[in-house]
């Protein structure tokens, strides 16, 4: 099996800096996607208050 690259269709692009500038915009959203599955793990990890439980302040001693 044998792949074959057009590399006339790569050189006009390289030369004007678009598949530069595409890499990085794939690699900002991948970055934005990481982030959020970070936030979102951190938040699920993150007990959640049930009721009034702790938010009562007993202030007879």
């Amino acid at each position: 099996m044998s792949i074959s690259l057009n590399t006339q269709a790569i050189t006009p692009n390289l030369e004007n800096g678009a598949v530069g500038v595409k890499v990085a915009q794939l690699a900002k959203e991948q970055q934005k996607a990481e982030g959020q599955i970070a936030v979102d793990l951190i938040n699920a990890a993150t007990p959640q208050p049930v009721g009034n439980s702790g938010h009562n302040i007993n202030t007879t001693a």
